[in-house]
């Protein structure tokens, strides 16, 4: 069997398909690649949405902050400019304190460039994630209702 290659997260405004990109960021890959595996993210809500910049995810508690039972990750920060459709993790002030929360660019949002390590690039649904309710957090936060690799 062939690595996983792309992350389906289905939310509840439409399918979103990343393309996983272990060759920039391998352990973060790694963990995505687990914690969709365990069915970590299923149900979990955008909590963070703001217009123009990013959505954020992956806090079972919907606070942001939350995370899995995973220890942090090292940062893996790479020269992949934070763009439209780019998924990076987020984190504390701390570099090395990345776990199960990430964002998706909804704008270019360079001045991240080398702070944040990318882990993928939406390659279909954009418009979906576009359609998550905005807000911090949203009145009614979009969930993500499954998540699977494939």
């Amino acid at each position: 069997m062939s690595a996983p290659s792309t992350l389906v997260l289905t939310l509840d405004t439409g399918d979103v398909r990343i393309k996983l990109r272990p060759d920039l960021a391998p352990k973060h890959v790694e963990r995505i690649v687990k914690l969709a595996g365990d069915g970590f993210y299923d149900g979990v809500v955008f909590h963070r949405v703001i217009d123009g910049f990013m959505a954020q995810g992956g806090d079972p508690s919907g606070t942001g902050m939350g995370g899995s039972k995973e220890p942090n990750l090292p940062q893996e920060f790479s020269a992949e400019p934070h763009v439209r459709g780019v998924c990076s993790m987020a984190r504390t002030n701390d570099p090395n304190s990345a776990n199960s929360q990430f964002f998706i660019c909804l704008d270019d949002a360079t001045f991240l460039d080398r702070q944040y390590t990318v882990w993928g690039e939406v390659i279909e649904g954009m418009e979906n994630v576009d359609a998550l309710p905005k807000g911090e957090p949203p009145r009614t936060p979009g969930k993500i209702v499954k998540a699977t690799v494939e």
